[in-house]
């Protein structure tokens, strides 16, 4: 076999390579779309563009009265809650999501705040949320799944609840997560779930199996009030 007959192989080879590894790109309109449309959402080996918006806050905006911004003394008020109820299944393994993910949005201009719940399977599994990941008052009906998931930036599961059994195995949070009054009714595992600053899971409640073997917490663990199958919240 000659020098060159070797190197041309040798360059096939790192292309197949190359080309099974590399991820390819998609505009978070499209998935946006896909939803309108009643399609089911699968991703893998992707890198999402753009704003992810479960909410569809600039569809809705347009078509609300407005009202009057709200004030401390009535920030508790549900009516301003503009809901979107995802029936389609989404699913993103091995996922780049370069731009912000958002299932709860609070519009400061228009005083509305527009979340998003998932009736069908809800699947984020070994994907990076580089900016924002908003799921704070999300409702997941069905498969919830963000085993090794990597979050870079802001995130917030606060008010979320899950029916089903859900996993955050392996999962990385790079700064302060929080599941500030978030429900588990069948089980939650953070096994080797990494938080590199602080964890809030004050008011939780979990129901079922309760995982934390090799989870570390780099910073404060705040688990007031926080309930494990009726019981505190102990850790080490």
């Amino acid at each position: 076999m000659t020098n060159s007959t070797k190197i041309s192989r040798l360059l096939i080879c790192l292309f197949i390579t190359v080309a099974a590894t590399a991820q390819t790109k998609v505009d978070a309109s499209k998935i946006m779309n896909d939803i309108k449309n009643g399609k089911d959402v699968v991703y893998k080996n992707t890198t999402i563009v753009g704003t992810l918006d479960f909410t569809f806050m600039e569809e809705k905006l347009d078509k609300l009265p407005r009202r009057k911004k709200s004030s401390w003394w009535n920030s508790g008020n549900k009516s301003n809650k503009i809901k979107k109820l995802i029936k389609n299944n989404v699913s993103f393994v091995n996922c780049v999501f370069e731009d912000n993910v958002l299932a709860y949005i609070h519009d400061e201009n228009s005083g509305y705040t527009f979340t998003a719940d998932f009736d069908g399977d809800a699947i984020f599994k070994h994907c990076t949320f580089n900016k924002m990941a908003m799921f704070k008052y999300s409702h997941f009906n069905e498969k919830t799944d963000f085993e090794r998931s990597k979050f870079n930036n802001s995130s917030t599961f606060k008010y979320a609840e899950f029916s089903n059994n859900v996993s955050f195995a392996n999962a990385i949070f790079k700064e302060s997560a929080t599941f500030k009054y978030s429900k588990f009714h069948n089980g939650i595992s953070f096994n080797n779930a990494k938080f590199e600053e602080d964890l809030n899971l004050k008011y939780t409640k979990v129901s079922g199996k309760f995982d934390i073997k090799g989870m570390f917490v780099a910073f404060d663990i705040d688990s007031k009030y926080t309930k494990i199958n009726g019981e505190k919240f102990r850790y080490h």
